[in-house]
Parts: C-alpha cells; structure tokens; sequence
C-alpha cells in the first residue's frame, strides 16, 4: 500500500487540476476508460456522480509500448491486446509492473469466440513491457490507479473499459476492415458501441449473445 500512499500524495495536486479544468468535483465521480489500440491512447472519462452532467475527458495516456497487432485477443501467448467490453475486476498495489488494474478478461464474448485456452491477466499498468497488456508507464499508472482507486471509494465496483482496434468513424472502420477482413463481422458489432459511446459519452448498457456478439441495448 506504500505505493498507493505515494502516489496519492504525488498526484493529488494534478488530478485535482485536471478536474477542475473540466467542472468536474473529483471529491464524488464516476469513471470509465477508452482505449485504443491504433493510437495507443488510453482515455478516462469522468463525470459528477449526483449530477446530470455528461462525461468529461479528465486525462489521456499514452501506450508506452504495443504488442501483437490490430484484432481481438483469441488465444494464450497469442501477444495481443484485447478488444471489446470490459470492466476493471482488480487492483493490484503490489504489481511487479509498479502498479496495475486488472481487466475481466476473458469475458463472456471471449470465452466463446476465442480458444479453449483464451489467455487471462490482462492489466493496464506501469513499465514499459507487454504481451498482451497495457503498459504506461509508472508515472501515468500513479495517476490512472488514483483516480480509479477514487472512484471504487465512492461507490463504483465495476470500472468500464472499452477497447478499441482504432477510432471507429466510418472512414477507419471502411480502411481497416478491408485490410483486416478477418475481423470485419467483430469489429461491425464493436462499432456499434463505438458509435454509441462517440454519440453520447455515457456507459454503455449491452448483452452477449449466444454467437459472442455484442449488443448494445
């Protein structure tokens, strides 16, 4: 927990900066992450909990390092970084990569889409190494760890994290799914939450079908 103290005392000045700019009260939020793979972009989004705000971009970090290519993660040591729905499901203050917030991966969609053997731990956390994970550095995982520690504080259990193959406009979505034809028939069904979370900035509310496609309610 030293690394959590430190860090809360090392951040704390900036992340209240940073949510000031935005009219944001970082002392009662709710939170959610974007990432995307081509622009190796990680983006927290915030918003006030008693309020009937819209969700502000607070923050962006960089990848420090990419894996594997564009596409979803199917199968162990396959290198890739997931792409699809998902919430943060741990924390870990003690993480060899400094600091780290694991992911529910595998999740639904995963297990029926990928291998037998589809992989797990996947984390967004300090460092500069990865096969599979997020990786931004041990000066931005001080930051991003704080505000989603602050966040689960005030009563938010599941952290949604949504992963990207790219920016999903329609020019993106055209370019890429002719160059990965692959995984056209995934990534259509991901656009759909893409194109619903550029719309309106909120969490997105969706099943798993039988066929491990997401459906956006």
């Amino acid at each position: 927990m030293e690394r959590v103290k430190h860090a809360q005392l090392l951040k704390a000045e900036k992340i209240k900066d940073k949510f000031d700019a935005q009219s944001v009260d970082e002392s009662h939020f709710e939170m959610y992450l974007s990432i995307y793979k081509l622009e190796q972009m990680v983006e927290v989004w915030v918003r006030d909990v008693n309020s009937s705000s819209t969700f502000k971009m607070v923050s962006q970090y960089p990848f420090c390092k990419f894996s594997g290519k564009l596409g979803p993660k199917r199968k162990e040591n396959d290198y890739q970084i997931p792409e699809g729905l998902y919430y943060i499901n741990r924390f870990n203050p003690k993480s060899k990569f400094h600091l780290s917030l694991g992911l529910n991966y595998p999740n639904e969609s995963d297990k029926i889409l990928g291998d037998k053997f589809p992989g797990y731990d996947i984390f967004i956390h300090g460092g500069c190494n990865t096969v599979g994970c997020v990786p931004i550095t041990d000066t931005e995982i001080k930051e991003l760890y704080v505000i989603a520690d602050r966040a689960r504080s005030y009563g938010q259990n599941d952290i949604p994290v949504y992963m990207f193959p790219f920016k999903m406009t329609d020019e993106n979505f055209s370019e890429y799914s002719e160059k990965f034809p692959e995984h056209s028939e995934f990534w259509s069904k991901l656009k759909k939450a893409y194109d619903k979370l550029d719309n309106v900035h909120t969490f997105l509310q969706y099943i798993v079908d039988e066929k491990g496609a997401y459906k956006i309610l």
